[in-house]
């Protein structure tokens, strides 16, 4: 009697090697700051300046970089990071291959975006 290997198991998208990457149910749930001047936590930005202001295009690609690699908590998601803003400037974001994957994996329309 030959013995039944378990079906494969959809592995996660990393990060990192050996941490998944964080992912937020829905776009809409993402209702961070459009404006203004945000500080990182240092557990996200290990920088002494942890500020991005959120005008200056570089400053917020920068810090969504930052954010979507980093953050082990979608509660991090849900406060800094702003669905529309995110769809605006998905395509521009430099993401590690397992982030990317797993966002467009739960998020079929930033394939697009």
């Amino acid at each position: 009697m030959q013995a039944l290997s378990p079906a494969p198991t959809r592995a996660a998208h990393l990060a990192r090697p050996g941490r998944p990457a964080v992912v937020a149910r829905t776009l809409a749930e993402l209702t961070g700051p459009t404006h203004g001047v945000v500080e990182l936590p240092v557990r996200l930005m290990w920088n002494a300046d942890r500020t991005f202001d959120l005008a200056d295009p570089d400053d917020l690609l920068w810090m969504y970089e930052n954010v979507l690699r980093e953050t082990t908590r979608g509660e991090d998601l849900r406060l800094l990071i702003n669905g529309r803003t995110l769809r605006r400037v998905w395509r521009l974001l430099n993401l590690p291959r397992g982030v990317r994957q797993a966002w467009e994996s739960r998020h079929r329309g930033l394939r697009t975006a």
